[in-house]
């Protein structure tokens, strides 16, 4: 069986066994976290959504950036609408840019509830820590003070921080043992900043809490945690800019990848589309060399003159025989000077001057550097000398070799 074939096999059993699991076993909303309004399980936000609609209060769902939410309202509508952060998931590097939005919500007039320590973060000065000693986990609240929200009565709540800012201006609410769990303040427009119209923004109001659990739709069936939701969101029957508030639950930051694009955003993409080049090329020339036509590699015979060379030059340089190789060169030499340029036997055992002198009376010029080569050869015979030394005396001898021959030519063509 080809490659090809097992390939489409395999993928078409993956496709097959992908369809089956889907179909046998859907994800069950029994176990989403998220507090969505379209979770229906008991940790979801639909039953408060349905309920507020229910009950004649204008409801919508917004998947898109908070930026656009700001620029497509007026300062009226922000004032009458109530944002919902119901533990807003995001990334570290987007915190700084949703706080501002956030922020720009509120000094609009806006109303915004954020819940968890993810959204205590993303309001103006908020900041939370670790629940205090023994404390954690599942809570019963204790009320605070006169406010709106402590009159609705002690609720359960899963601690999972506590607030942590400090100051005059914010209101604690509910507690749970000495830990601020429920707690709001306002977010008034900085001195001096004012609308493209002219005029300054008005007063929002930030509310945060330790946990989404109160509008959760396993625990919203209590009194209590009813009343906190309607207090929070502006309940129908209040007066001012608690009467009939719309209620924004912001689906946008609950993990819902919504395009393509969001799904890459953050990733390398530019290295990742250099990887896929690379593992396209990787596979084009695989695919080519297997099905290319098959040549026998060059082999160079054994009795290659190259082949002798390469050899015999291992040979010299596992030895490390470097006085062989300069000895080879200086009998070579020495061969051209008796046989070729006829200089006596006696002189070359007379010595290296002695065969410049006579190089010279018989071919002219200066031979001062053939002396200074079979000097060195001679030396070498008895003193290791370095591969790299060796090489350029073999060199020079050949070198000499060859100008020797060279200066016979002319003497020959005479004759």
């Amino acid at each position: 069986m080809s490659d090809r074939k097992q390939l489409l096999i395999l993928c078409g059993a993956l496709l097959v066994l992908i369809v089956g699991v889907s179909i046998v076993a859907p994800q069950s909303a029994e176990n989403d976290p998220r507090p969505t309004t379209t979770n229906s399980g008991p940790m979801g936000a639909k039953a408060a959504y349905l309920m507020l609609a229910a009950l004649g209060r204008k409801t919508s769902e917004w998947n898109r950036p908070i930026a656009e939410l700001n620029d497509g309202l007026s300062d009226a509508q922000a004032g009458r609408m109530t944002l919902i952060l119901a533990a807003p998931m995001y990334a570290a590097t987007e915190q700084k840019e949703l706080a501002a939005e956030v922020k720009e919500f509120l000094e609009r007039g806006g109303r915004v509830l954020a819940t968890g320590p993810s959204g205590a973060l993303l309001l103006p000065g908020g900041t939370v820590k670790a629940p205090g000693i023994l404390k954690g986990g599942l809570c019963e609240t204790t009320p605070e003070g006169p406010g709106p929200l402590a009159r609705a009565g002690s609720v359960e709540m899963v601690e999972g921080g506590q607030w942590a800012s400090e100051g005059p201006a914010y209101r604690v609410e509910q507690r749970c043992g000495s830990d601020a769990v429920v707690v709001r303040y306002a977010v008034s427009t900085p001195p001096g900043k004012e609308r493209p119209s002219g005029t300054p923004v008005g007063k929002g109001e930030a509310i945060w809490w330790a946990s989404a659990g109160p509008l959760e739709n396993a625990e919203l069936k209590n009194d209590a945690d009813l009343r906190l939701l309607l207090a929070t969101v502006g309940d129908s029957q209040g007066s001012g800019q608690n009467a009939g508030r719309e209620v924004v639950f912001d689906e946008s930051l609950h993990g819902a990848t919504k395009t393509l694009w969001d799904a890459a955003k953050g990733l390398p993409m530019g290295w990742l589309v250099l990887q896929v080049a690379l593992l396209l090329v990787l596979l084009v020339v695989s695919f080519s060399r297997r099905r290319g036509p098959v040549r026998e590699p060059v082999a160079l015979p054994r009795s290659s003159p190259v082949e002798f060379a390469v050899s015999m030059g291992d040979l010299y340089e596992k030895a490390a025989a470097t006085s062989a190789a300069t000895e080879a060169a200086k009998r070579r030499l020495l061969r051209v000077l008796t046989r070729e340029a006829g200089v006596a036997q006696g002189t070359i055992e007379e010595g290296p001057e002695a065969i410049a002198e006579a190089l010279q009376v018989r071919l002219g010029g200066d031979w001062s550097r053939v002396s200074e080569h079979l000097k060195d050869a001679k030396s070498a015979q008895h003193e290791a000398i370095a591969m790299g030394s060796a090489l350029a005396l073999v060199r020079a001898l050949s070198e000499d070799a060859k100008r020797v021959r060279a200066g016979l030519e002319p003497r020959a063509v005479r004759g």
